[in-house]
């Protein structure tokens, strides 16, 4: 892989070259990117979503939304940093082609933003819930139909594909959706492969999965484009990342690590002395003891600790993706680059206690139990009556059902994997508290 190509600025539909010389550099397309993500209704729904804690009123504990600003804002740092590294590695990128170290955090930052923007309510549960209603649910009864790689789609339901679709997915008068860069949705692209064959070698890239088969083709559209390496054979499609969706994946492991846990903290899930001993491990070379020692409450101590954490961990992603950086780009790095952190040690430490005191909660677990059942509810209600106004049998409360669709839903998909893809994906973007509301709704008649 090479960095002209990776940078590439075209959007999708485009019929000449974006040049970055000839850019604006008072409105980048980069830049540009980042304000179309803030705007869009998709992202907007991340202010009522579960990062950890499922709607939760306390004004301290993040949402979606809070926790993709903060990874943005990680992921600028990152993106940066590392942008300095390779323009002086490589001048002809900015003497030839006009680009500055900035234009790398300007793509991990937009990249970041939207790293979230595909998951369901309810947090990962919510996914799974997807998931599991086609494949031990109600919804086996449309197997037979559909081929095995659109029946993994669903029984695997994955937020970074249905992320994929939401950024870029046409719908009639709106061709490409958002119409980010190539260059911002190759570092989006954590997973550059369709659904099957599953997680067939320990490469990082083939973990989970990044685009259904309804997006496949565009999808390998941005990879050629980019010049990302096949890694696949016969009719399997898949790719090495684009070598930025490691900076936008680091800055995601940082916030999660240090902020789910801030979070435990705060809601008083893990002890502050426990909790202390813990962050300590990481800053210890870089803390100021006196001033430490003159904070008098816990938000103060955590939040200092927190920040010098973060700042540490920013600049051993960064030591570790230069060392790396040729080894990156022949796509012969098949991990995560906190895997090669010095400091994997003390985040697996601090992950494991997230598990156990916070992630395994009974406020998390009653709360995803809840979401199961909503979620299970809406598809089966909703996939029923869409599938019924097709075939031409849908009663009249089929008929009042798909009334509660938004505009946008209504136009018909006459291919059956579409049709259920269309009702997940409405589902998928429902705030935690919309989903609870059509719930009810819908349970109020049945009573």
């Amino acid at each position: 892989m090479n960095w002209e190509q990776l940078l590439s600025l075209k959007r999708q539909g485009d019929t000449s070259k974006r040049l970055r010389i000839e850019q604006d550099d008072t409105r980048l397309g980069f830049e540009v990117d980042y304000d179309r993500i803030i705007f869009s209704a998709a992202f907007r729904s991340l202010q009522d979503k579960t990062q950890v804690i499922p709607m939760s009123k306390t004004d301290f504990v993040h949402t979606r939304l809070t926790h993709s600003l903060e990874v943005s804002v990680v992921g600028r740092s990152i993106g940066r940093l590392v942008g300095k590294k390779i323009i002086e590695k490589y001048p002809h990128l900015k003497e030839i082609h006009g680009f500055q170290a900035n234009d790398f955090g300007a793509i991990v930052a937009a990249a970041s933003l939207a790293h979230d923007i595909g998951n369901p309510p309810f947090g990962h549960s919510g996914e799974k819930a997807i998931g599991e209603y086609f494949s031990i649910g109600k919804g086996q009864k449309y197997k037979d139909q559909l081929t095995n790689k659109e029946w993994q789609d669903l029984i695997d339901f994955e937020g970074n594909a249905n992320g994929f679709s939401v950024l870029t997915s046409s719908r009639p008068g709106i061709e490409g959706s958002i119409r980010l860069t190539y260059a911002v949705l190759g570092s989006f692209m954590k997973y550059p492969k369709e659904s099957l064959p599953k997680k067939p070698t320990q490469n990082i890239a083939d973990k989970k999965y990044g685009f259904f088969q309804s997006d496949k083709e565009f999808f390998k559209e941005v990879a050629s484009e980019l010049g990302l390496i096949p890694n696949k054979s016969g009719n399997d499609i898949g790719y090495e990342r684009h070598p930025l969706c490691y900076l936008v994946e680091a800055a995601d492991d940082i916030c999660y690590t240090i902020i789910d846990f801030e979070d435990g903290i705060n809601l008083g899930l893990v002890s502050e002395d426990f909790a202390l001993e813990y962050l300590i491990k990481l800053v210890k070379d870089s803390i100021d003891t006196s001033k430490y020692n003159s904070l008098t409450t816990k938000e103060d101590r955590i939040s200092y600790l927190r920040a010098l954490a973060i700042g540490n961990l920013i600049n051993d992603a960064v030591k570790v993706f230069v060392e790396n950086e040729e080894t990156i780009l022949k796509g012969e790095f098949p991990y995560a680059l906190t895997d090669k952190s010095k400091y994997k040690a003390q985040m697996n430490d601090i992950i494991q206690i997230s598990i156990k005191n916070v992630y395994q909660s009974k406020e998390v677990i009653h709360k995803e139990i809840m979401g199961y059942k909503v979620i299970n509810t809406l598809l089966d209600c909703f996939c029923d009556a869409y599938n019924k106004k097709v075939s031409g049998t849908a009663s009249n409360y089929d008929e009042l059902l798909l009334k509660l669709l938004p505009e946008r839903y209504h136009y018909q998909k006459e291919n059956l994997y579409e049709r259920l893809l269309h009702i997940c994906h409405y589902i998928s973007m429902l705030t935690d508290g919309k989903a609870l509301e059509l719930f009810k709704t819908i349970q109020a008649n049945k009573s």
